[in-house]
């Protein structure tokens, strides 16, 4: 039995359109996930005040940690630390975990603990300022 031409285009145009709709489901239910991602972070500044006589061993024990952290946690998806260019002992952190509970496995790590532990005599002032994100933009081959 042949299939007239008509009826094979129409049930091709179906299967297309009906693709189409699951593709576009598909995709906004991953825009939704990530919106719910991203309202679920913890994003904090680790404002740092260092003794700058100090200043070269407490950069090695933060590049450590970082690396660490990033390395050996799910939770942590970022970290950013840059100096103030008039006074390199003024360092700001950007941080940003999964959701509250990552940031508490965090701090139990031994690795950020063995950061404290280095740096507690190091450190003249810290504070700790939780902020919400508004916005980021990547470049794609970054």
């Amino acid at each position: 039995m042949t299939i007239p031409q008509p009826f094979c285009r129409i049930r091709r145009f179906r299967f297309v359109l009906f693709s189409f709709g699951v593709i576009w489901l598909l995709i906004l239910a991953g825009a939704g996930s990530l919106i719910a991602q991203t309202s679920n972070q913890m994003v904090r500044l680790a404002k740092i005040k260092v003794d700058p006589a100090q200043l070269a061993e407490y950069n090695t024990a933060l590049k450590e940690q970082m690396k660490n952290a990033i390395r050996k946690e799910p939770g942590v998806l970022t970290y950013y630390a840059v100096a103030d260019k008039s006074d390199p002992s003024n360092i700001t952190i950007l941080e940003i975990y999964a959701d509250s509970t990552a940031y508490k496995i965090h701090i139990e790590t031994p690795h950020f603990k063995k950061y404290k532990e280095t740096v507690k005599n190091m450190v003249t002032s810290l504070e700790l300022v939780d902020v919400s994100l508004i916005a980021s933009e990547k470049k794609k081959n970054m």
